[in-house]
Protein backbone atom coordinates (compact mmCIF):
# COMPACT_ATOMS: atom_id res chain seq x y z
CA UNK A 1 0.00 0.00 0.00
CA UNK A 2 1.69 3.45 -0.89
CA UNK A 3 -0.07 6.02 0.94
CA UNK A 4 0.03 9.99 0.36
CA UNK A 5 -1.69 12.71 2.37
CA UNK A 6 -3.64 15.49 0.77
CA UNK A 7 -3.73 18.54 2.90
CA UNK A 8 -6.04 21.55 1.57
CA UNK A 9 -4.39 24.99 2.91
CA UNK A 10 -6.73 27.88 2.61
CA UNK A 11 -4.67 31.94 2.83
CA UNK A 12 -3.31 31.90 6.12
CA UNK A 13 -4.85 35.50 5.89
CA UNK A 14 -8.04 34.19 4.99
CA UNK A 15 -8.45 30.99 7.66
CA UNK A 16 -10.24 30.61 11.16
CA UNK A 17 -12.77 33.94 10.06
CA UNK A 18 -15.68 32.22 13.01
CA UNK A 19 -12.60 32.99 15.89
CA UNK A 20 -12.61 36.63 14.74
CA UNK A 21 -14.11 37.68 17.76
CA UNK A 22 -11.84 36.23 20.21
CA UNK A 23 -8.75 36.25 17.63
CA UNK A 24 -7.23 39.35 15.29
CA UNK A 25 -6.27 39.14 11.83
CA UNK A 26 -2.44 38.48 12.20
CA UNK A 27 -3.16 35.92 15.06
CA UNK A 28 -5.77 34.06 13.26
CA UNK A 29 -3.24 33.54 10.42
CA UNK A 30 -0.40 32.48 12.90
CA UNK A 31 -2.84 29.82 14.49
CA UNK A 32 -3.50 28.70 11.02
CA UNK A 33 0.21 28.08 10.39
CA UNK A 34 0.61 26.30 13.28
CA UNK A 35 -1.83 24.23 12.99
CA UNK A 36 -1.47 23.19 9.44
CA UNK A 37 2.42 22.50 10.20
CA UNK A 38 1.31 20.11 12.64
CA UNK A 39 -0.65 18.15 10.60
CA UNK A 40 2.28 18.06 8.38
CA UNK A 41 4.56 17.15 10.79
CA UNK A 42 2.18 14.15 12.17
CA UNK A 43 2.31 12.74 8.45
CA UNK A 44 5.73 11.76 9.45
CA UNK A 45 7.35 9.70 6.84
CA UNK A 46 4.45 9.65 4.08
CA UNK A 47 4.76 11.96 1.36
CA UNK A 48 2.83 15.35 1.65
CA UNK A 49 0.75 17.49 -0.68
CA UNK A 50 -0.55 20.43 0.25
CA UNK A 51 -3.43 21.96 -1.98
CA UNK A 52 -3.50 25.69 -1.91
CA UNK A 53 -3.92 28.78 -3.75
CA UNK A 54 -1.82 30.99 -2.25
CA UNK A 55 1.53 32.21 -2.60
CA UNK A 56 2.09 32.60 1.55
CA UNK A 57 0.78 28.84 1.97
CA UNK A 58 2.86 27.59 -1.22
CA UNK A 59 6.08 28.76 0.00
CA UNK A 60 5.36 27.02 3.81
CA UNK A 61 4.40 23.96 2.25
CA UNK A 62 7.57 23.68 -0.03
CA UNK A 63 9.87 24.64 3.65
CA UNK A 64 7.90 21.73 4.90
CA UNK A 65 8.99 19.52 2.00
CA UNK A 66 5.44 19.17 0.95
CA UNK A 67 4.17 18.95 -2.58
CA UNK A 68 2.56 22.13 -3.56
CA UNK A 69 -0.76 21.41 -5.72
CA UNK A 70 -1.88 24.71 -7.14
CA UNK A 71 -5.46 25.05 -7.35
CA UNK A 72 -7.88 27.86 -7.50
CA UNK A 73 -10.27 28.13 -5.03
CA UNK A 74 -13.11 26.09 -6.24
CA UNK A 75 -14.17 24.98 -2.74
CA UNK A 76 -12.92 22.29 -0.53
CA UNK A 77 -14.24 19.34 -2.06
CA UNK A 78 -12.66 20.61 -5.32
CA UNK A 79 -9.46 20.87 -3.88
CA UNK A 80 -9.41 17.32 -2.06
CA UNK A 81 -10.50 16.08 -5.39
CA UNK A 82 -8.35 17.10 -7.37
CA UNK A 83 -5.20 16.35 -4.90
CA UNK A 84 -6.30 12.73 -4.95
CA UNK A 85 -6.78 12.90 -8.17
CA UNK A 86 -2.87 14.23 -8.53
CA UNK A 87 -1.73 11.43 -6.25
CA UNK A 88 -3.33 9.11 -8.08
CA UNK A 89 -1.54 9.76 -11.36
CA UNK A 90 1.32 10.05 -9.21
CA UNK A 91 1.35 6.09 -8.78
CA UNK A 92 -0.11 6.42 -5.21
CA UNK A 93 -2.48 3.56 -4.04
CA UNK A 94 -4.12 5.22 -0.91
CA UNK A 95 -4.88 8.99 -0.22
CA UNK A 96 -5.17 10.53 3.20
CA UNK A 97 -6.71 13.38 3.84
CA UNK A 98 -6.71 15.35 6.87
CA UNK A 99 -7.79 18.82 7.43
CA UNK A 100 -5.09 21.30 8.47
CA UNK A 101 -6.67 22.36 11.80
CA UNK A 102 -6.23 19.25 14.08
CA UNK A 103 -4.33 20.95 17.55
CA UNK A 104 -3.23 17.38 18.93
CA UNK A 105 -2.05 14.85 15.48
CA UNK A 106 0.56 13.20 16.25
CA UNK A 107 0.43 10.22 13.73
CA UNK A 108 -1.57 10.24 10.85
CA UNK A 109 -0.79 6.78 9.86
CA UNK A 110 -3.01 5.39 12.56
CA UNK A 111 -5.67 5.13 9.90
CA UNK A 112 -4.06 3.67 7.07
CA UNK A 113 -3.84 0.10 6.41
CA UNK A 114 -7.44 -0.41 5.62
CA UNK A 115 -9.23 -2.11 2.53
CA UNK A 116 -12.07 0.56 2.16
CA UNK A 117 -12.65 3.94 3.56
CA UNK A 118 -11.26 5.41 6.74
CA UNK A 119 -13.63 8.14 8.51
CA UNK A 120 -12.15 9.61 11.38
CA UNK A 121 -15.15 11.98 12.49
CA UNK A 122 -15.08 15.52 14.67
CA UNK A 123 -15.49 15.06 18.15
CA UNK A 124 -19.29 15.86 17.61
CA UNK A 125 -19.73 13.06 14.71
CA UNK A 126 -20.96 16.12 12.59
CA UNK A 127 -17.77 16.52 10.42
CA UNK A 128 -15.01 14.75 8.97
CA UNK A 129 -11.78 15.80 9.92
CA UNK A 130 -9.59 12.44 8.19
CA UNK A 131 -10.63 9.95 5.47
CA UNK A 132 -8.08 7.18 4.28
CA UNK A 133 -9.11 5.62 0.81
CA UNK A 134 -8.66 3.65 -2.69
CA UNK A 135 -7.63 6.48 -4.76
CA UNK A 136 -9.71 4.64 -7.64
CA UNK A 137 -12.78 4.39 -5.26
CA UNK A 138 -14.98 7.10 -7.34
CA UNK A 139 -15.51 8.20 -3.81
CA UNK A 140 -17.35 11.94 -4.06
CA UNK A 141 -16.26 13.78 -1.39
CA UNK A 142 -18.90 15.85 0.53
CA UNK A 143 -17.71 18.33 3.48
CA UNK A 144 -19.23 20.88 5.33
CA UNK A 145 -21.80 20.38 8.47
CA UNK A 146 -23.17 16.78 7.88
CA UNK A 147 -20.25 15.22 6.31
CA UNK A 148 -19.41 12.45 8.33
CA UNK A 149 -23.18 10.94 7.53
CA UNK A 150 -22.64 12.02 4.10
CA UNK A 151 -18.88 10.40 3.73
CA UNK A 152 -20.59 7.23 5.36
CA UNK A 153 -23.36 7.28 3.09
CA UNK A 154 -21.02 7.95 0.51
CA UNK A 155 -19.01 4.98 1.04
CA UNK A 156 -22.46 2.24 1.11
CA UNK A 157 -22.62 3.97 -2.04
CA UNK A 158 -19.53 3.45 -3.70
CA UNK A 159 -19.27 -0.50 -2.45
CA UNK A 160 -16.57 0.02 -0.23
CA UNK A 161 -16.12 -1.35 3.41
CA UNK A 162 -16.48 1.51 5.73
CA UNK A 163 -13.93 1.77 9.53
CA UNK A 164 -14.90 4.43 11.66
CA UNK A 165 -11.87 5.28 13.60
CA UNK A 166 -13.06 7.85 16.50
CA UNK A 167 -9.30 9.05 17.84
CA UNK A 168 -9.34 11.94 20.35
CA UNK A 169 -6.27 13.36 18.82
CA UNK A 170 -7.53 13.47 15.02
CA UNK A 171 -11.23 14.64 16.42
CA UNK A 172 -10.41 17.48 17.85
CA UNK A 173 -10.27 20.72 15.41
CA UNK A 174 -10.33 24.46 15.85
CA UNK A 175 -13.59 26.03 14.19
CA UNK A 176 -15.00 28.50 17.06
CA UNK A 177 -14.01 29.96 19.81
CA UNK A 178 -14.86 26.86 21.89
CA UNK A 179 -12.37 24.87 20.15
CA UNK A 180 -9.29 26.86 21.40
CA UNK A 181 -10.44 25.90 25.46
CA UNK A 182 -9.18 22.17 25.43
CA UNK A 183 -10.41 19.24 27.47
CA UNK A 184 -8.34 17.92 30.40
CA UNK A 185 -6.79 15.05 28.76
CA UNK A 186 -4.29 16.81 26.41
CA UNK A 187 -1.96 20.36 26.91
CA UNK A 188 -4.10 23.41 26.10
CA UNK A 189 -4.54 24.56 22.72
CA UNK A 190 -1.00 26.78 21.90
CA UNK A 191 -3.00 30.13 20.80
Amino acid sequence: MQVAVVVPVRAFSDAKQRLASVLGASDRAALARRLATNVVRAAGSLPVYVVCDDDEVAEWARDHRATVLWRPAAGLNDAVTFGVEVVAEGGYSDALVAHGDLPHARDLTVVTGFDGVTLVPDRHEDGTNVICLPVTSGFRFAYGPGSFARHQAEAERAGLPLRVVRDHALSWDVDVPADLVDDPSHAPVDR
